[in-house]
């Protein structure tokens, strides 16, 4: 690490304590050339996410998309915002454990909608219909026959 003073790259680390959100690190070093302190923070690299959309356009994964998504499926139900953003944090966990950098949209919304069902029956139905594009009331009332069949064999 650079010394900011004098640009010396020798220097020494004299605290270390992880910061209040435990996504970092907090050193206090001292340059072994003018003497001076500074500060550091180290963060693990990630890489971004990559979704290769249905037209087979790829783009950066978007927490804040999803959210939005989720909190249109949840209007008015009994889900709160930390449950979203825990199921959300637990499909971002199945695709970083995978190493894949590159995941399809729909492996996303089938994690999403895995999550939902245990959520909210209703709030699956409404992400459900919109992810997987019903097109007429057949496939709506295939959907929840299957959800229905789903919760009776649990």
């Amino acid at each position: 690490m650079k010394c900011p003073f004098c640009a010396s790259p020798k220097s020494k680390v004299i605290d270390s304590r992880p910061n209040d959100d435990a996504d970092n690190i907090r050193r206090r070093r001292e340059c072994e050339q003018c003497g001076k302190r500074f500060t550091t923070y180290e963060v693990v690299e990630t890489l971004p996410i990559i979704v290769i959309k249905k037209d087979g356009k790829r783009e950066t994964y978007d927490r804040n998309k999803l959210m939005r998504g989720l909190l249109r499926s949840c209007e008015k139900r009994p889900v709160s915002i930390n449950q979203l953003e825990k199921l959300i944090d637990d499909v971002e966990q199945v695709i970083r454990n995978s190493l894949d950098r590159e995941v399809a949209s729909g492996q996303i919304g089938e994690l999403v909608m895995d999550g939902l069902k245990t959520l909210d029956e209703v709030a699956y139905v409404r992400f459900a219909s919109v992810y997987r594009s019903f097109k007429d009331i057949g496939s709506f009332r295939r959907e929840l026959e299957n959800l229905e069949n789903e919760m009776q064999n649990r």
